[in-house]
């Protein structure tokens, strides 16, 4: 399938992919929080394309954890530029 994928966090973080890139290499618990962000994200958009149906009580959860790890996300790679910085 090569259907654009959005929110992607390669596409939230464009000017951060390398640091995005080498957290997840060097830190287990980023590289875990961004895998399992991934998967949501991908539910989600099937959920929106109608190719996966999920009850809409069931979406908003997905949508609410998403968010949540996009802001966990978020700071720890504030953190680690302000480390490098």
């Amino acid at each position: 399938m090569s259907q654009h994928t959005p929110n992607e966090l390669t596409e939230i973080f464009r000017r951060d992919r390398d640091l995005l890139t080498r957290m997840k290499v060097d830190d287990r618990h980023f590289a875990n929080l961004a895998e399992r962000y991934h998967e949501i994200n991908r539910t989600l958009h099937r959920n929106e394309a109608e190719i996966e149906a999920l009850s809409d009580a069931h979406a908003e959860e997905l949508k609410k954890q998403r968010l949540a790890m996009l802001d966990e996300i978020t700071a720890l790679l504030n953190k680690a530029k302000q480390s490098a910085g």
